[in-house]
Formats: C-alpha cells, sequence, structure tokens
C-alpha cells in the first residue's frame, strides 16, 4: 500500500505544477493545434511558355502585367513600385524600367514569348515594349487595346466671353 502512495504522489505534483506566465500558457495552448495543423506547402514552380502582357500607359503611371493565355495574373510591376514619384512615373524611362521588372519575374516562371496588349495614351507605350524585349522575351505580336469612342460624349457648350 505505501509502493502505491509513492507512485501516485510524483503523478499528482506533477499535475499541480502550472505554467508560471501567460505566455506559457498560450504556449502550451498552441502547441496542440500547432501539431494538429498540416504543414503550408510551397508553391510548386509554374511553367507558362507563352502569355500576354498588358501594358496600361496613363498621363501619370504605367502598369505592367504578365498573364497566361486564359487571362489569370501571374506577375506585374509599376513604376510606383519600382521607386519613381510625381511626374517621373510617366517618363518613357519608368515605362521601360517597368516592362523589364516584370519580365524578369516572368521569364522566372518560364514564360519565353509575349503577346503585348498596350492600352492607355500614356509616354511609355513603345518604351514598355521595347523594355520587355530587352530582356530577351519574343514579342510575337503588338496590339492597341485602347478604347476609342464612336464619337461619344457631347462636349461643353461653347465659352463666351
Amino acid at each position: 500500500m505505501s509502493e502505491e502512495k509513492k507512485e501516485k504522489a510524483p503523478a499528482a505534483v506533477k499535475e499541480k505544477a502550472a505554467p508560471a506566465t501567460a505566455a506559457d500558457i498560450m504556449a502550451s495552448a498552441d502547441a496542440p493545434a500547432a501539431a494538429a495543423a498540416p504543414e503550408k506547402r510551397k508553391k510548386t514552380g509554374r511553367n507558362v511558355p507563352s502569355g500576354i502582357a498588358y501594358v496600361h500607359a496613363t498621363f501619370n503611371n504605367t502598369k505592367v502585367t504578365f498573364t497566361d493565355l486564359h487571362g489569370n495574373v501571374l506577375c506585374w510591376s509599376t513604376s510606383g513600385k519600382n521607386g519613381f514619384k510625381g511626374s517621373r512615373k510617366s517618363t518613357a524611362y519608368a515605362a521601360q524600367v517597368v516592362a523589364a521588372d516584370a519580365a524578369k519575374k516572368a521569364e522566372v516562371l518560364g514564360m519565353r514569348e509575349v503577346e503585348v496588349r498596350i492600352n492607355g495614351p500614356g509616354a511609355g507605350r513603345e518604351s514598355a515594349v521595347r523594355g520587355i524585349a530587352s530582356i530577351g522575351m519574343e514579342v510575337i505580336a503588338i496590339r492597341d487595346i485602347t478604347p476609342v469612342p464612336h464619337n461619344g460624349c457631347r462636349p461643353p457648350k461653347r465659352r463666351r466671353v
């Protein structure tokens, strides 16, 4: 009988010992949940041999987006993201840097040939295409998809001075 008490006593002491701080309590509460949660899988490298590059050149900014042939976005870049601020975002040089940055990201995904679709009236229209070609991508086609009105809105009335 005394042997049973000796064995039970240390077990009871272990159960009574509580974590000292709130951080220990949170760590002990998260430990079973963390062990039960499945490990997050890394994204596998997508291999997209050809795609579409959308160049959106406005008067204030230039955006370049690379998609696969179905239109799913793979990577993108803007002149603001590349460190240009203010009026420098709308320059042709900024558009070339942006296009080269986005093309490098697309090249990592395995893209070799690209169709370029240009939208907007900005200064970086042609230089963005040059930036994509400078990385070594083959430009299959260049299409202008800028929307043009069929004599759209009525102009404002004539000024009387």
